[in-house]
Protein backbone atom coordinates (compact mmCIF):
# COMPACT_ATOMS: atom_id res chain seq x y z
CA UNK A 1 0.00 0.00 0.00
CA UNK A 2 1.18 3.26 -0.45
CA UNK A 3 1.06 6.11 2.26
CA UNK A 4 1.41 9.57 1.11
CA UNK A 5 3.03 12.63 3.53
CA UNK A 6 1.06 15.70 2.74
CA UNK A 7 2.82 19.36 4.09
CA UNK A 8 1.17 22.22 4.09
CA UNK A 9 2.08 26.26 4.79
CA UNK A 10 0.85 27.90 7.82
CA UNK A 11 -2.32 29.07 5.94
CA UNK A 12 -2.73 26.26 3.82
CA UNK A 13 -1.65 28.44 0.82
CA UNK A 14 0.32 25.89 -0.53
CA UNK A 15 0.69 22.04 -0.42
CA UNK A 16 2.75 19.32 -1.52
CA UNK A 17 1.63 15.76 -1.00
CA UNK A 18 4.87 12.89 -1.47
CA UNK A 19 3.98 9.47 -1.76
CA UNK A 20 5.92 7.82 1.06
CA UNK A 21 7.51 4.86 -1.14
CA UNK A 22 8.59 7.45 -3.85
CA UNK A 23 10.41 9.44 -1.23
CA UNK A 24 12.38 6.16 0.55
CA UNK A 25 13.28 4.67 -2.71
CA UNK A 26 14.64 8.10 -3.48
CA UNK A 27 16.09 8.51 -0.43
CA UNK A 28 17.96 5.23 -0.77
CA UNK A 29 19.33 5.06 -4.40
CA UNK A 30 20.18 8.71 -3.19
CA UNK A 31 22.77 7.91 -0.58
CA UNK A 32 24.13 5.18 -2.42
CA UNK A 33 25.15 7.54 -5.03
CA UNK A 34 26.47 9.63 -2.54
CA UNK A 35 28.32 6.42 -0.91
CA UNK A 36 29.15 5.44 -4.78
CA UNK A 37 30.57 8.87 -5.47
CA UNK A 38 33.11 8.36 -2.16
CA UNK A 39 34.40 5.39 -3.18
CA UNK A 40 34.79 6.54 -6.95
CA UNK A 41 36.68 9.63 -5.63
CA UNK A 42 38.99 6.95 -3.59
CA UNK A 43 39.68 5.07 -6.25
CA UNK A 44 42.65 5.57 -9.18
CA UNK A 45 45.76 5.30 -10.27
CA UNK A 46 46.58 6.79 -6.64
CA UNK A 47 44.66 5.26 -4.13
CA UNK A 48 43.54 6.78 -1.42
CA UNK A 49 41.76 5.84 1.86
CA UNK A 50 38.18 7.21 2.48
CA UNK A 51 39.34 9.20 5.54
CA UNK A 52 41.84 10.87 3.01
CA UNK A 53 39.10 11.67 0.87
CA UNK A 54 36.82 12.87 3.53
CA UNK A 55 39.59 14.83 4.98
CA UNK A 56 40.27 16.51 1.16
CA UNK A 57 36.68 17.36 1.16
CA UNK A 58 36.67 18.54 4.85
CA UNK A 59 39.78 20.62 4.49
CA UNK A 60 41.43 20.93 1.52
CA UNK A 61 44.23 23.11 2.23
CA UNK A 62 45.66 20.56 5.12
CA UNK A 63 45.18 17.50 2.70
CA UNK A 64 48.07 16.34 0.42
CA UNK A 65 45.90 14.41 -1.94
CA UNK A 66 43.33 17.92 -2.52
CA UNK A 67 44.36 18.19 -6.27
CA UNK A 68 43.55 14.67 -6.86
CA UNK A 69 40.75 14.46 -5.65
CA UNK A 70 38.98 17.65 -5.74
CA UNK A 71 40.40 18.84 -9.45
CA UNK A 72 41.06 15.62 -11.15
CA UNK A 73 38.31 13.11 -9.75
CA UNK A 74 35.45 15.44 -8.44
CA UNK A 75 34.87 17.30 -11.45
CA UNK A 76 34.42 13.75 -13.06
CA UNK A 77 32.39 12.15 -10.65
CA UNK A 78 30.04 14.82 -10.38
CA UNK A 79 30.20 15.10 -14.44
CA UNK A 80 28.93 11.13 -14.53
CA UNK A 81 26.07 12.11 -11.44
CA UNK A 82 24.97 15.45 -14.03
CA UNK A 83 25.18 13.60 -17.42
CA UNK A 84 23.75 9.83 -16.49
CA UNK A 85 20.38 11.95 -14.46
CA UNK A 86 19.78 14.10 -17.26
CA UNK A 87 19.85 10.87 -19.83
CA UNK A 88 17.68 9.32 -16.96
CA UNK A 89 15.19 12.47 -17.32
CA UNK A 90 14.93 12.62 -21.04
CA UNK A 91 14.19 9.54 -21.75
CA UNK A 92 11.53 8.81 -19.08
CA UNK A 93 9.74 12.14 -20.66
CA UNK A 94 10.52 10.42 -24.01
CA UNK A 95 8.83 7.43 -23.16
CA UNK A 96 5.94 9.16 -21.30
CA UNK A 97 5.77 11.37 -24.51
CA UNK A 98 5.63 9.14 -27.10
CA UNK A 99 3.93 5.94 -25.31
CA UNK A 100 6.78 3.59 -26.55
CA UNK A 101 8.91 2.01 -23.91
CA UNK A 102 11.60 1.27 -26.58
CA UNK A 103 11.77 5.47 -27.01
CA UNK A 104 15.00 7.44 -26.37
CA UNK A 105 17.12 9.75 -27.23
CA UNK A 106 19.18 7.84 -29.23
CA UNK A 107 15.85 6.46 -31.36
CA UNK A 108 14.26 10.17 -31.96
CA UNK A 109 17.48 11.57 -33.24
CA UNK A 110 18.26 13.89 -30.85
CA UNK A 111 22.11 12.07 -30.16
CA UNK A 112 22.41 11.81 -33.75
CA UNK A 113 22.20 15.68 -34.12
CA UNK A 114 24.68 16.01 -31.48
CA UNK A 115 26.87 13.59 -32.93
CA UNK A 116 26.89 14.44 -36.73
CA UNK A 117 27.04 17.97 -35.69
CA UNK A 118 30.28 17.49 -33.53
CA UNK A 119 31.98 15.36 -36.21
CA UNK A 120 31.54 17.96 -38.88
CA UNK A 121 32.76 20.37 -36.28
CA UNK A 122 35.94 18.23 -36.09
CA UNK A 123 36.34 17.40 -39.49
CA UNK A 124 35.80 21.47 -40.47
CA UNK A 125 38.35 22.33 -37.99
CA UNK A 126 40.65 19.09 -37.29
CA UNK A 127 42.79 18.30 -34.51
CA UNK A 128 43.60 22.63 -33.78
CA UNK A 129 39.61 23.28 -33.39
CA UNK A 130 39.04 25.04 -30.31
CA UNK A 131 37.72 22.38 -27.85
CA UNK A 132 35.69 24.34 -26.23
CA UNK A 133 33.25 25.31 -29.05
CA UNK A 134 32.61 21.49 -29.44
CA UNK A 135 30.03 21.09 -26.71
CA UNK A 136 27.87 24.16 -27.58
CA UNK A 137 27.81 22.68 -31.61
CA UNK A 138 26.75 19.62 -30.51
CA UNK A 139 24.18 21.37 -28.32
CA UNK A 140 23.28 23.08 -31.76
CA UNK A 141 22.85 20.29 -33.30
CA UNK A 142 20.61 18.43 -30.90
CA UNK A 143 18.15 21.76 -30.85
CA UNK A 144 18.44 21.59 -34.65
CA UNK A 145 17.48 18.09 -34.90
CA UNK A 146 14.40 18.40 -32.54
CA UNK A 147 12.67 21.42 -34.33
CA UNK A 148 13.27 20.06 -37.80
CA UNK A 149 11.35 16.91 -36.26
CA UNK A 150 8.57 19.10 -34.74
CA UNK A 151 8.57 20.98 -38.08
CA UNK A 152 8.27 17.92 -39.61
CA UNK A 153 5.64 15.90 -37.42
CA UNK A 154 3.62 18.82 -37.02
CA UNK A 155 -0.18 18.85 -38.39
CA UNK A 156 -2.65 19.88 -36.43
CA UNK A 157 -0.18 19.71 -33.47
CA UNK A 158 2.27 16.79 -32.35
CA UNK A 159 1.51 13.47 -33.31
CA UNK A 160 3.92 10.77 -31.04
CA UNK A 161 3.60 8.45 -33.88
CA UNK A 162 4.87 10.93 -36.33
CA UNK A 163 7.26 12.15 -33.99
CA UNK A 164 8.56 8.52 -33.44
CA UNK A 165 8.83 8.18 -36.96
CA UNK A 166 10.07 11.38 -38.11
CA UNK A 167 12.67 10.81 -35.71
CA UNK A 168 13.74 7.37 -36.75
CA UNK A 169 14.22 8.47 -40.00
CA UNK A 170 16.00 11.57 -39.27
CA UNK A 171 18.66 9.34 -36.92
CA UNK A 172 19.33 7.21 -39.57
CA UNK A 173 20.05 9.70 -42.05
CA UNK A 174 22.42 11.67 -39.72
CA UNK A 175 24.33 8.66 -38.62
CA UNK A 176 25.07 7.91 -41.97
CA UNK A 177 26.38 11.34 -42.61
CA UNK A 178 28.73 10.84 -39.44
CA UNK A 179 30.11 7.99 -41.05
CA UNK A 180 30.47 9.54 -44.11
CA UNK A 181 32.64 12.57 -42.18
CA UNK A 182 34.76 10.18 -40.34
CA UNK A 183 35.63 8.00 -43.77
CA UNK A 184 36.83 11.18 -45.17
CA UNK A 185 38.09 12.52 -42.01
CA UNK A 186 42.35 12.20 -41.14
CA UNK A 187 42.95 9.75 -38.90
CA UNK A 188 43.25 12.11 -36.17
CA UNK A 189 40.28 13.38 -36.16
CA UNK A 190 38.62 10.22 -36.85
CA UNK A 191 40.03 8.87 -33.80
CA UNK A 192 39.11 12.54 -31.64
CA UNK A 193 35.81 11.64 -32.92
CA UNK A 194 35.51 8.13 -32.23
CA UNK A 195 36.13 9.02 -28.85
CA UNK A 196 33.84 11.03 -28.67
CA UNK A 197 30.98 9.52 -30.05
CA UNK A 198 31.60 6.37 -27.54
CA UNK A 199 31.01 8.88 -24.73
CA UNK A 200 33.98 9.89 -22.24
CA UNK A 201 33.86 11.71 -19.39
CA UNK A 202 38.14 11.74 -19.62
CA UNK A 203 39.48 14.91 -19.04
CA UNK A 204 36.51 16.55 -17.29
CA UNK A 205 36.90 19.90 -15.61
CA UNK A 206 35.07 22.42 -12.87
CA UNK A 207 33.83 24.67 -16.02
CA UNK A 208 32.07 21.27 -17.76
CA UNK A 209 30.82 20.96 -14.72
CA UNK A 210 29.28 24.64 -14.00
CA UNK A 211 28.24 24.27 -17.50
CA UNK A 212 25.87 21.60 -17.37
CA UNK A 213 24.11 22.19 -13.98
CA UNK A 214 22.34 25.68 -14.80
CA UNK A 215 20.25 23.46 -17.50
CA UNK A 216 19.75 20.51 -15.23
CA UNK A 217 18.95 23.62 -12.41
CA UNK A 218 15.79 24.44 -14.70
CA UNK A 219 14.87 21.68 -16.50
CA UNK A 220 14.49 19.43 -13.66
CA UNK A 221 12.26 21.82 -11.55
CA UNK A 222 9.73 22.63 -14.29
CA UNK A 223 9.65 18.86 -15.73
CA UNK A 224 8.80 17.99 -11.98
CA UNK A 225 6.18 20.74 -11.93
CA UNK A 226 4.39 19.57 -15.14
CA UNK A 227 4.83 15.75 -15.70
CA UNK A 228 1.51 15.63 -14.68
CA UNK A 229 0.22 16.37 -17.53
CA UNK A 230 2.05 13.62 -19.29
CA UNK A 231 -0.39 11.42 -16.80
CA UNK A 232 -2.85 12.94 -18.12
CA UNK A 233 -2.03 12.01 -21.41
CA UNK A 234 -1.58 8.75 -21.04
CA UNK A 235 -4.89 8.33 -20.39
CA UNK A 236 -6.12 9.26 -23.48
CA UNK A 237 -5.99 12.81 -25.53
CA UNK A 238 -10.34 13.07 -24.54
CA UNK A 239 -9.53 12.38 -21.05
CA UNK A 240 -6.65 14.75 -20.77
CA UNK A 241 -8.43 17.85 -22.62
CA UNK A 242 -11.27 17.17 -19.97
CA UNK A 243 -8.82 16.86 -17.01
CA UNK A 244 -7.92 20.92 -18.49
CA UNK A 245 -4.81 19.56 -20.16
CA UNK A 246 -3.32 22.20 -23.22
CA UNK A 247 -2.24 19.13 -24.93
CA UNK A 248 -0.25 20.53 -28.04
CA UNK A 249 1.85 23.06 -25.69
CA UNK A 250 2.58 20.67 -23.30
CA UNK A 251 4.01 18.03 -25.84
CA UNK A 252 6.02 20.43 -27.17
CA UNK A 253 7.29 21.74 -23.41
CA UNK A 254 8.25 17.77 -22.97
CA UNK A 255 10.18 17.80 -26.01
CA UNK A 256 12.06 20.77 -25.60
CA UNK A 257 12.90 19.72 -22.25
CA UNK A 258 13.60 16.44 -22.93
CA UNK A 259 15.90 17.78 -26.03
CA UNK A 260 17.35 20.08 -23.25
CA UNK A 261 18.22 18.02 -21.12
CA UNK A 262 19.54 14.92 -23.55
CA UNK A 263 21.57 17.30 -26.13
CA UNK A 264 23.17 18.88 -23.02
CA UNK A 265 24.45 15.99 -21.31
CA UNK A 266 25.48 14.46 -24.64
CA UNK A 267 27.37 17.88 -25.64
CA UNK A 268 29.31 17.78 -22.39
CA UNK A 269 29.82 14.00 -22.54
CA UNK A 270 29.69 12.44 -25.89
CA UNK A 271 26.76 10.37 -27.46
CA UNK A 272 26.46 8.01 -24.11
CA UNK A 273 23.90 5.36 -25.40
CA UNK A 274 21.58 3.22 -23.50
CA UNK A 275 20.97 4.80 -20.22
CA UNK A 276 17.84 6.61 -21.25
CA UNK A 277 16.34 4.28 -22.67
CA UNK A 278 16.91 1.73 -19.81
CA UNK A 279 16.83 3.65 -16.54
CA UNK A 280 13.32 4.65 -16.57
CA UNK A 281 12.50 0.85 -16.85
CA UNK A 282 14.63 -0.16 -13.75
CA UNK A 283 12.36 2.95 -12.32
CA UNK A 284 9.63 1.34 -13.01
CA UNK A 285 10.79 -2.17 -12.09
CA UNK A 286 11.25 -0.45 -8.43
CA UNK A 287 8.28 1.56 -8.22
CA UNK A 288 4.74 1.80 -10.08
CA UNK A 289 4.18 5.50 -9.72
CA UNK A 290 3.32 8.42 -11.86
CA UNK A 291 5.51 10.33 -14.16
CA UNK A 292 6.67 12.71 -11.63
CA UNK A 293 7.36 10.04 -8.77
CA UNK A 294 9.61 8.46 -11.23
CA UNK A 295 11.69 11.39 -12.22
CA UNK A 296 14.22 11.20 -9.84
CA UNK A 297 14.08 7.55 -9.46
CA UNK A 298 14.92 7.66 -13.23
CA UNK A 299 17.36 10.39 -12.85
CA UNK A 300 19.76 8.79 -10.23
CA UNK A 301 19.89 5.28 -11.55
CA UNK A 302 21.02 7.01 -15.12
CA UNK A 303 23.48 8.88 -12.55
CA UNK A 304 24.59 5.02 -11.14
CA UNK A 305 24.46 3.71 -13.91
CA UNK A 306 27.27 6.12 -15.73
CA UNK A 307 29.46 6.41 -12.69
CA UNK A 308 29.68 2.99 -12.01
CA UNK A 309 30.50 2.41 -16.11
CA UNK A 310 33.24 5.95 -15.71
CA UNK A 311 34.44 4.12 -12.64
CA UNK A 312 35.02 0.62 -14.63
CA UNK A 313 36.66 2.28 -17.25
CA UNK A 314 39.14 4.51 -15.43
CA UNK A 315 40.54 1.88 -12.71
CA UNK A 316 39.81 -1.64 -14.19
CA UNK A 317 42.58 -0.73 -16.91
CA UNK A 318 45.16 1.03 -15.37
CA UNK A 319 47.11 2.89 -17.15
CA UNK A 320 44.60 2.73 -19.75
CA UNK A 321 41.58 5.29 -19.64
CA UNK A 322 38.85 3.55 -21.87
CA UNK A 323 35.74 5.67 -22.26
CA UNK A 324 32.89 5.15 -20.19
CA UNK A 325 30.38 4.31 -23.26
CA UNK A 326 32.04 1.27 -23.53
CA UNK A 327 30.52 0.02 -20.15
CA UNK A 328 27.38 1.48 -19.93
CA UNK A 329 25.63 -1.17 -21.90
CA UNK A 330 27.61 -4.01 -20.23
CA UNK A 331 25.68 -2.59 -17.11
CA UNK A 332 22.31 -2.01 -18.69
CA UNK A 333 21.83 -4.89 -20.94
CA UNK A 334 21.50 -7.32 -18.37
CA UNK A 335 18.95 -5.78 -16.64
CA UNK A 336 17.07 -5.14 -20.50
CA UNK A 337 17.73 -9.00 -21.28
CA UNK A 338 15.91 -9.73 -18.08
CA UNK A 339 13.19 -7.67 -18.43
CA UNK A 340 12.40 -9.10 -21.78
CA UNK A 341 12.55 -12.72 -20.58
CA UNK A 342 9.96 -11.48 -17.67
CA UNK A 343 7.77 -10.14 -20.44
CA UNK A 344 7.90 -12.77 -22.71
CA UNK A 345 7.10 -15.15 -19.23
CA UNK A 346 4.12 -12.67 -18.40
CA UNK A 347 3.12 -10.37 -21.03
CA UNK A 348 0.67 -9.16 -18.97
Amino acid sequence: MNHTLVLRTPGDRWSVKLNVRVLVVTLTLALLLAVSSVLALASGSHPTSFTEVLGALAAPEQSELALIILEIRMPRVLMAVLVGGALGSAGLILQGLVRNPLASPDVIGITSGASAAAVLYLWLGGITGTSLLLAPVAMGGAFAVALCITTLAWRQGISPYRLVLVGVGLAAALTAVTTLLLVLSPDSTAMNAYIWLTGSLYASQWHDVTALAPWLVVCWPLALIKLRHLDAQAMGEDMALGLGSALQGHRLLFLVLAVALAGSAVAYAGAVGFIGLIAPHMARRLLASGHTGLLPIAALIGSLILLYADWIGRVAFIPRDLPAGVFVAGIGAPFFVYLLYRLRRDPG
